[in-house]
């Protein structure tokens, strides 16, 4: 039954995946691929963009419109005189944010060609002064949580570039997280960074609570952190030019101890969907995350199998 559970492509229904990198990494360019890849397999998908300043996933995706912020549907950032809160200052969850997608207004879910549906948490480009804090952005990706009628579908964050963003928490409430590691030094140290995050987590690590005033906000801060779903990170390459540039990376994540589950080729017409504003297509790059998925079914079988040992 496991084994075919697999075979049909069901392991990930359900899960909620965050993609982190530094900036340039083209973590948006892995969350419209793994989306495709994904839809190709049948799941269903959505994809929540959380990055509060990069724009373009709606045009990379082919979706007829641009969603409506998250942040307006519940009720706009704190900031501003609205009711979503930072997580940094205020850990509670979002209310009302586990909820099934019919439920949202189609101006907030526009879908692509291949039904994929997008969301986006909120930008902040437009706010004006003194709202330029994205931490409410930070709490919907974190606490948002959809259903659909019909099948549990796989969630992709797209989250900002960096570590703000992980360091608010926001992996507690994700399945698993996707390191993007481009050719540079300083994507291999944020490995380093989100292996070491994650391994603590798993640890039973807590969060830093002191600047909380009441001991009922600590309270629910701690217990985010010792009910944290997240089960493991994988680290995929991307923008590889050559075997030399592959094998490099190879080789320091090595030293690290980390492991590459995958390797995304440097492709011009990639390139060129981004600039040109238009549904980012690529053979090559399809094939690469076609067999990242299949390292991630993989993973995901053998976790719940090792979970169902325990229990």
């Amino acid at each position: 039954m496991e084994k075919e559970t697999l075979a049909h492509g069901r392991v990930l229904d359900g899960l909620r995946i965050g993609i982190f990198g530094k900036g340039g990494s083209g973590k948006s360019t892995i969350a419209v691929l793994l989306a495709t890849g994904l839809r190709e397999r049948g799941y269903s998908v959505i994809v929540l963009d959380a990055d509060s300043t990069n724009i373009g996933l709606s045009q990379a995706l082919g979706t007829t419109y641009i969603p409506r912020p998250l942040l307006a549907y519940f009720g706009g950032m704190v900031f501003s005189g609205g009711l979503v809160t930072c997580p940094v200052d205020d850990p509670t969850p979002l209310p009302g944010s586990d909820l099934y997608l019919d439920d949202l207004p189609t101006s907030y879910r526009p879908q692509s060609p291949q039904g994929i549906t997008l969301l986006e948490a909120g930008k902040i480009g437009a706010l004006g002064p003194g709202a330029g804090c994205d931490g409410p952005v930070a709490k919907i990706a974190r606490d948002l949580h959809l259903k659909h009628k019909t099948a549990e579908p796989v969630t992709l964050v797209d989250f900002k570039a960096g570590f703000e963003d992980v360091a608010r928490g926001v992996i507690t409430r994700l399945d698993w997280a996707i390191v993007v590691v481009d050719p540079t030094l300083a994507a291999v140290q944020m490995a380093v960074n989100m292996r070491d995050m994650v391994a603590q987590i798993r640890k039973g690590a807590r969060p830093a609570t002191q600047h909380l005033e009441s001991a009922a906000l600590v309270e629910i801060a701690e217990r985010q952190y010792a009910q944290a779903s997240i089960k493991g990170v994988l680290f995929l390459l991307n923008k590889i030019e050559d075997r030399g540039t592959e094998a490099f990376l190879q080789q320091r994540l090595a030293a690290e101890e980390i492991t590459t589950a995958g390797s995304v080729h440097a492709d011009h017409a990639i390139t060129q969907a981004w600039l040109q504003g238009r549904r980012l297509e690529s053979r090559q790059a399809d094939g690469d995350i076609q067999m990242f998925i299949d390292t991630l079914e993989t993973k995901a079988q053998e976790t719940r199998l090792h979970a169902a040992q325990v229990n």
